[in-house]
């Protein structure tokens, strides 16, 4: 569900959705327990502050694996195929995102918590590609999309595909950034910007 979420609501007597909805989910009123000091409206506004952090680089996540997804399965006849083109295309870069050296854990972790490493891998991956490299994956990628779903094909949808698993990628690890970042950091940057 998505709801239109503020730390906190424009009128001070107002209740913003996330407080109503987890009011209505929980069969609560937004003040109880009454006199307990954390009711279920402070709940509400202390997930938001949770979520804001995650969340970006969640989706981000979230978006690798939908890519990653559109792509044959390792294991399969079709998979053991294009994953050895891919190897074939890409060279030693390949290697970053082979289901031989990839496979396992990675893609549950970052499922279930906020993890790098596959957007770390996409990275170095796309790095490492020479141009002609990064034109003979973009073709293997391509030729196994699927046109009826997608709506192109070829050499032409596999560019997209990497450009689309580049810019997830940085979205992931730019906000991993975030957590080495103190409170600090912060106003040293907002006061740099606001001297400037």
């Amino acid at each position: 569900m998505i709801v239109n979420r503020r730390v906190s609501s424009q009128q001070p007597d107002e209740h913003d959705e996330l407080e109503q909805h987890l009011a209505g989910r929980l069969n609560l009123p937004l003040d109880w327990p009454e006199e307990g000091g954390l009711t279920v409206s402070h709940a509400a506004r202390i997930a938001a502050a949770a979520t804001c952090d995650g969340a970006y680089s969640q989706a981000a996540n979230g978006h690798l694996i939908d890519l990653f997804a559109a792509l044959p399965l390792p294991g399969t006849a079709e998979g053991t195929d294009f994953w050895n083109r891919i190897r074939d295309a890409g060279g030693s870069a390949a290697w970053n995102i082979h289901p031989a050296n990839m496979g396992g854990p990675f893609f549950d972790r970052m499922h279930d918590a906020n993890e790098g490493g596959i957007a770390s891998r996409v990275l170095s991956f796309l790095e490492e590609l020479t141009q002609a490299q990064r034109a003979d994956v973009a073709e293997a990628i391509g030729s196994v999309l699927d046109n009826g779903t997608i709506g192109v094909t070829g050499r032409y949808a596999g560019e997209l595909w990497l450009r689309d698993a580049e810019m997830s990628a940085w979205r992931v690890a730019l906000a991993r950034r975030r957590e080495f970042e103190t409170v600090d950091d912060r106003e040293h940057f907002l006061e740099a910007w606001r001297r400037a």
